[in-house]
């Protein structure tokens, strides 16, 4: 008898995999086969995909021109649960605003003390100025994120 998977879980994400990619493309991709797919998409079974390979089959499903189906699951667990947190639901929007905005001004500074001839790299930007670029950018796509939860829980 056929198992019933939730909508948007990672089993169901993976026997979408099932149905879009050959046995050839799943052993190129991860090295294994269908079979240990079908067990790794079983809900009563222990047995789970592992991150990396998750990550290998949703590159092979855009490879073949299909919509990365565990990111979309993943995406569908953590929305769900955002949305159910009390922690985004007493937020004070203008308070956030204002943190966005000096996130902003911070990400900015960094950028062009980055790309100013006398740093460390001249125009080019060093590792580790992409570094605290890449902090910056993350800080502030948090606070963005914070932000629309508030206004979704409103």
């Amino acid at each position: 008898m056929a198992k019933i998977r939730k909508t948007a879980s990672v089993e169901n994400g993976i026997m979408e995999i099932l149905k879009i990619l050959s046995e050839k493309d799943i052993q190129d991709a991860i090295g294994k086969s269908s079979s240990y797919l079908r067990k790794c998409s079983n809900p009563d079974l222990p047995q789970q995909i592992d991150h990396n390979d998750s990550i290998k089959l949703d590159l092979k499903c855009i490879e073949k021109g299909s919509s990365p189906r565990l990111l979309i699951a993943h995406e569908y667990i953590i929305a769900n649960k955002i949305e159910t947190s009390e922690a985004y639901k007493t937020n004070d929007i203008d308070e956030m605003l204002v943190k966005s905005t000096i996130l902003h001004g911070k990400l900015t500074e960094l950028v062009k003390l980055a790309e100013d001839p006398k740093s460390d790299e001249g125009k080019e930007i060093s590792k580790l100025e992409k570094k605290e670029i890449n902090e910056a950018i993350n800080n502030l796509e948090n606070k963005i994120l914070k932000i629309k939860l508030t206004i979704d829980q409103k």
